[in-house]
């Protein structure tokens, strides 16, 4: 080749790409792309020689005057030596020629995309074109050449790293849900052991109120048989405050009484919520799961947050009700939160707020019917639970965040309560978890559960 052709064709130049580690979302500007543009003009020969010192370069990218036309590959260049005379056009002709000659679909893509995305675009290609270079548009309007085979090492380095992250996911999900099981079962054990001294209390303290009542009517009879009383037993009387014993006395027993039945409720809410699932769901209702989670974390409520309910009529729901109740469990934490935060938030700026309103969560329950996208097929009947809450609000940065956690084509090393939540909801019992949040104005979610 001649030095005045040397002088007019640049060197290809290969760009290494960005240093970030690769992830799910990496994009090609990560890959190793050649730039290499060559205005039409010149001849195949000339190319000839940079094909022979750069072994790699996949192609040539076609410009008239820089502007792009197209792309010629290394494999095309190469098809002329064994075609008839295609050594002939390979020597006289000009690139614009050839190209006309060779010119085969191409796959243009933007740098912006994704890798696993220009890896899908690339195999629905046909069979033929499968090995044709990429062409890859920058953001500043330059055009590369991605070679396929590094596409498809990158890609499946990507794939790994996939399916490495559902392991790592599903590894953590079974060490939780031991460690819930094995929790479940000390818990369970720890409140058999409350129960019994509360069925205890529980099932004397009828007998001691009927008790203590008889001995108020003997005693009464006592002082309308003996009108003349000793001054010992007079004394005695004023000592322990006989008139006051003796109205206190029963509102002592039910106060006793109240207490030993919330605690009942409390531990066999706790024994609920710590339910070991079977192997097929049962029915459940859907009201008593969300009372008793309201009443195991009611300590938090701290009298704050008032809780507002619109029960409808629900049939019993076939779920795991150990699982649900975690679904709610993590929700109200994650509500109750908010508001509490919020709450603070407000005391401490308490002089620019004119009014401050009282943290409110709604938790509304009814039996909705969607319309099927088959018109021959029924529609379908769905129990709603709706727990909404006028705090803050969420932004829509962290909206996406939420979003992402629940897909597990992001890599996501955060296995949040809410992704568990919808995993739980969607997957072991294909319902539908939704969430809506508008800044200001509250943030309201949705469990969607199908009826049988």
């Amino acid at each position: 080749m001649s030095e005045e052709y040397s002088c007019q064709i640049s060197p290809p130049f290969l760009s290494l790409g960005g240093d970030r580690e690769l992830s799910l979302e990496s994009t090609l500007q990560e890959l190793p792309m050649y730039d290499f543009p060559v205005e039409t003009n010149h001849t195949g020969m000339e190319i000839t020689s940079f094909l022979e010192r750069y072994p790699l370069l996949p192609g040539v990218i076609l410009v008239e005057q820089g502007k792009f036309i197209g792309m010629i590959s290394r494999r095309r260049l190469l098809e002329f030596f064994i075609r008839p005379f295609g050594q002939e056009l390979l020597v006289q002709e000009p690139l614009a020629v050839l190209y006309s000659y060779a010119r085969i679909p191409m796959l243009v893509l933007a740098d912006t995309t994704s890798i696993l995305t220009a890896m899908q675009l690339n195999l629905k290609r046909s069979p033929e074109l499968l090995a044709e270079p990429i062409v890859v548009e920058t953001e500043s309007g330059a055009y590369r050449l991605l070679d396929v085979q590094e596409l498809n090492v990158i890609s499946w380095q990507i794939r790994g790293i996939d399916n490495l992250v559902r392991y790592e996911r599903s590894q953590a999900q079974m060490i939780q849900n031991d460690k819930m099981a094995n929790l479940g079962r000390l818990v369970d054990g720890v409140a058999h052991e409350i129960l019994d001294p509360v069925g205890f209390i529980w099932g004397n303290i009828t007998y001691v109120s009927n008790y203590s009542q008889d001995l108020l009517k003997l005693i009464a009879v006592y002082e309308q048989e003996l009108p003349s009383v000793s001054q010992t037993i007079n004394q005695i009387k004023e000592e322990i405050e006989f008139d006051f014993l003796e109205q206190d006395l029963s509102r002592s027993l039910a106060s006793i009484r109240t207490g030993a039945e919330r605690l009942k409720k409390l531990v066999t809410s706790l024994q609920n919520f710590c339910h070991i699932d079977e192997l097929y769901p049962k029915p459940v209702d859907l009201h008593a799961c969300i009372d008793s989670i309201i009443l195991l974390i009611n300590s938090r409520l701290q009298g704050e947050i008032e809780i507002v309910k619109y029960y409808g009529h629900l049939p019993p729901v076939y779920c795991f009700i150990g699982q649900l109740n975690q679904v709610l469990m993590n929700i109200f934490s994650e509500v109750v939160d908010t508001l509490l935060n919020e709450g603070v938030r407000q005391q401490l700026h308490l002089e620019e707020t004119k009014s401050v309103q009282k943290p409110r969560i709604e938790i509304t329950t009814e039996v909705i019917s969607q319309e099927a996208s088959n018109p021959n097929t029924p529609d379908s009947r769905w129990v709603l639970v709706r727990i909404a809450d006028n705090g803050p609000g969420m932004s829509q940065e962290f909206q996406q965040q939420i979003m992402d956690s629940f897909s597990l084509e992001t890599k996501n090393s955060k296995n949040t309560s809410l992704a568990v939540s919808y995993r739980i909801i969607t997957v072991r019992h294909g319902g539908k978890l939704n969430f809506h949040s508008q800044i200001g104005i509250g943030t309201k979610f949705e469990i969607l559960l199908p009826l049988v």
